[in-house]
């Protein structure tokens, strides 16, 4: 932070969540807005779910710029909001609050933050077999981009969970008027979806620190013709981006998508564009931390 002064003129953003403790936020944005020398600043706060209505309201009576929303707020902050962004809308999930003189609209940049970690690689998505794993929250909105840029989906969860998948896959067909198919996240089902996968997407937390040996498709199924999206981030090259490498794939890393939608976020609140490399680095100087 320097020797930055905070004055009645800064502006504030933040992110909710419980826990919080883990977010690397802060450290994106705040380097972002010091790099651009505007007077902003970010803070994280641990909202629990029963007091997430009151934390809403203070967002308004405060005067907050922004607010970056993660688990297990995501879907409950709906209500409190006075509009939605129609993509947020369609995914039902918002992860991102910009306060306009006291109106408070929601979007999804997970979404198009997983899309632009594609579009950065040049990835085409239209007519594409896309192969996501994971009914959660990022699936949905993952899923829900997915579609809209005319990919082919297909949907695996675990059986315990399977509902979940059965549920966004009917969601998306109507709203889409396409076929998404959901099934059970089995090696079985692996080896006949993957056969004619253009593009995996983990959107699970197998893998995730400190859970770093494991992944959650057999190694043996991955192929140089294969396009690999881990939307795990830490650590930032998990065995699934590793054994695809070894296999061929091309691989993409959750912490292209995190950078994005951070990104994303900082450009509907500032109205500048934000300084995406800086925010890479400095969110990859936290991991490497982590990791050591």
């Amino acid at each position: 932070m320097g020797n930055r002064v905070i004055s009645g003129k800064t502006r504030i953003c933040g992110i909710i969540g419980d826990p919080i403790e883990h977010t690397m936020s802060p450290v994106m944005h705040n380097a972002a807005f010091n790099q651009l020398g505007i007077d902003y600043l970010y803070v994280p706060f641990r909202v629990r779910k029963e007091e997430l209505g009151k934390a809403i309201g203070g967002m308004r009576a405060l005067n907050i710029r922004g607010l970056n929303v993660t688990i297990p707020h995501k879907v409950a902050v709906i209500p409190f909001l006075d509009e939605l962004d129609p993509l947020a809308e369609k995914i039902n999930a918002v992860n991102t609050i910009a306060n306009d003189e006291g109106i408070l609209t929601g979007y999804n940049t997970d979404a198009t933050g997983f899309l632009q970690a594609l579009l950065d690689r040049e990835v085409e998505l239209e007519g594409k077999n896309m192969v996501i794993l994971g009914a959660g929250g990022a699936s949905r909105a993952i899923s829900f981009i997915l579609a809209e840029r005319g990919a082919h989906l297909i949907i695996l969860n675990r059986l315990l969970e399977l509902d979940w998948a059965e549920e966004l896959a009917s969601r998306i067909s109507q709203i889409f008027t396409k076929e998404v198919e959901a099934l059970e996240l089995t090696d079985e089902n692996l080896v006949k979806v993957l056969e004619k996968a253009d593009i995996l997407v983990n959107a699970t937390s197998v893998g995730m620190s400190p859970n770093v040996d494991e992944i959650p498709v057999p190694a043996n199924l991955l192929k140089p013709s294969l396009i690999v999206f881990d939307i795990v981030y830490n650590p930032i090259k998990t065995r699934l981006l590793r054994e695809a490498e070894a296999a061929g794939a091309e691989t993409i890393g959750g912490l292209d998508m995190l950078v994005w939608q951070g990104a994303l976020a900082f450009e509907k609140w500032t109205g500048l564009k934000a300084p995406v490399e800086l925010m890479k680095k400095e969110a990859i100087k936290v991991l490497e931390g982590r990791e050591n």
